[in-house]
């Protein structure tokens, strides 16, 4: 536990002033470089609250490893099939590992409602910025099943942690409009800020595309790769009037509840649950199944 909670071995405690420094840096290029307003990315109102999100995240995140390490440290130490040593090589499976569920994970949360309540948060700016990567969810409870199968395969639980924490730093530096597309070989490989601005994009072409959080290869290998063909239009579907924090959290799981308490059956209870966002029970008829991923 300690090994855990213990900040000095938090990969992310030494990324913090980078980030600082990167944010600092794109402003300074947004404002010489870019002269369109449009472009600009920064509003006060809406980067303040990305970081206090992000702020938030660092509890939730906190509290889902005291409740999650128990668990992992059982599997590993008496059902895993083998252990991965702590070894460089070891090390770099486990984050091939956690990259691979993270991308299941990540996939669940847009195509599920209830999955998409807990992670909409981080998608409801209309920027893409550097500060945008810290508005992250407070609700990270799901990806708790898409590790589970992790420590069977012998990761370790502080290996998982380590793991995604590099995961997150990587996902910092995609979150810009200030890098175009890369060399070729690095785009078809590993996500990029170019494959990552789809992913935030609400264009109908857009939408559930890119999930990857290191590699892109999952996309490609899982027929969810879009490139980027336009500049994308950012955001949620719908416009976002808040910056009231809770509302940004939890707002969709109230709406949610309000469907699921109203619906007659648990069949329909469970439709909302876990059918993808904006999902009506009319929609499977078949005029309206073009709706499904319209969110």
């Amino acid at each position: 536990m300690n090994d855990v909670l213990d900040p000095l071995k938090n990969p992310l405690t030494y990324a913090i002033p980078f980030f600082a420094l990167s944010i600092l840096i794109e402003l300074a290029a947004l404002k010489w470089l870019d002269h369109d307003d449009n472009l600009a990315g920064y509003v006060f109102k809406d980067a303040r609250t990305s970081i206090l999100m992000g702020v938030g995240s660092i509890v939730s995140m906190t509290v889902f490893k005291i409740l999650t390490l128990g668990i992992y440290t059982a599997i590993f130490a008496y059902a895993s099939l083998w252990q991965i040593p702590n070894t460089w090589w070891g090390l770099a499976i486990s984050v091939v590992l956690v990259d691979l569920a993270y991308y299941w994970s990540h996939r669940f949360v847009h195509r599920t409602r209830v999955g998409w309540a807990a992670h909409q948060a981080h998608h409801s700016s209309e920027y893409m910025t550097f500060a945008t990567a810290l508005r992250q969810k407070w609700n990270p409870w799901f990806e708790f099943f898409f590790f589970l199968p992790l420590p069977f395969l012998g990761v370790s639980p502080i290996a998982i942690y380590i793991a995604f924490s590099a995961n997150l730093i990587y996902q910092f530096f995609v979150h810009t409009e200030t890098v175009g597309k890369l060399w070729r070989p690095i785009e078809l490989v590993f996500n990029t800020p170019s494959h990552h601005r789809v992913h935030h994009g609400s264009d109908p072409e857009y939408l559930d595309k890119n999930y990857a959080g290191i590699l892109i290869v999952w996309d490609r290998l899982f027929g969810t790769f879009q490139p980027e063909v336009q500049r994308p239009t950012y955001g949620l579907t719908y416009k976002v009037d808040t910056y009231n924090l809770l509302r940004l959290e939890y707002g969709a799981f109230r709406e949610l509840w309000n469907d699921v308490r109203s619906a007659d059956g648990w069949r329909l209870k469970l439709s909302y649950l876990f059918r993808p966002p904006g999902w009506t029970p009319e929609e499977a008829t078949p005029s309206a199944v073009a709706r499904e991923s319209a969110r």
